[in-house]
């Protein structure tokens, strides 16, 4: 079936010596993988697909024509344009860090072809928010609580008086247990909890952020089965150190 849709690009691996298999977000039918043949061939270069191996680029927002098959196979590309060209994630260092660790963390997070159009608009939003703000320092942060609400294990707030989070159970609780976090952490955790993409950026300090880094990525491999910790980390780190 032709489908004109939104994509999101989630990641993209090189095939062979000239051809490309994209995965991708797509807001019409979920996670959808893509094979780009002869991607690199020097002979696209003057038909102008050269210039689109710069799409697949992490988190790439793109306006797409293809035919999905449905059968869990890959599907291709008819068409493809994109719907935002970043005015400043591809130059800031930072802003494209925080993208190409994200882009990670969504490809170990999202695992089955399901649409799931609302967690598409965040993510979409969230990206243009970005590419127009300077102050992001929390922005990786509040993203990943955030996935969560669409993944299913958003933390239970009700009970947010008590000391300690409980990272497997997804609670506040009165008693530290063998998966709770510190007194100290489950206080970071809850400041971050309250915070949007537009509060103040300055509301940790630069080792409360790796706290909270740490916290996060903990917290994906409780609820997600063969969650992987993304290879950009350490890159992460130094940028934020």
């Amino acid at each position: 079936m032709l489908v004109k849709t939104k994509a999101i690009v989630i990641s993209s691996l090189k095939y062979q010596e000239k051809s490309l298999v994209v995965k991708c977000l797509t807001q019409s039918d979920g996670l959808k993988s893509y094979f780009v043949p002869n991607a690199f061939a020097a002979k696209n270069q003057s038909r102008g697909l050269g210039k689109k191996i710069a799409y697949f680029q992490p988190l790439s927002l793109l306006e797409i024509e293809a035919n999905h098959k449905k059968k869990g196979t890959l599907e291709h590309f008819k068409e493809i344009k994109l719907a935002h060209g970043y005015q400043t994630i591809s130059t800031d260092i930072v802003k494209s860090t925080i993208v190409m660790f994200l882009s990670e963390i969504i490809h170990h997070s999202i695992l089955e072809e399901e649409k799931n159009e609302n967690l598409f608009n965040f993510l979409e939003s969230a990206l243009l928010w970005l590419d127009a703000h300077d102050e992001m320092a929390n922005f990786h942060l509040i993203l990943m609580l955030e996935m969560t609400k669409f993944f299913g294990f958003y933390p239970d707030n009700s009970e947010s008086g008590f000391k300690f989070f409980d990272c497997k159970e997804g609670n506040f609780t009165a008693f530290q247990g063998t998966n709770c976090l510190s007194e100290h952490e489950t206080f970071l955790f809850k400041k971050l909890i309250d915070l949007k993409f537009d509060s103040d950026q300055k509301v940790f300090a630069g080792i409360e952020r790796q706290i909270l880094l740490k916290i996060l990525l903990d917290y994906y491999v409780f609820h997600l089965d063969g969650f992987k910790k993304p290879k950009s980390l350490e890159v992460l780190k130094e940028v934020f150190a």
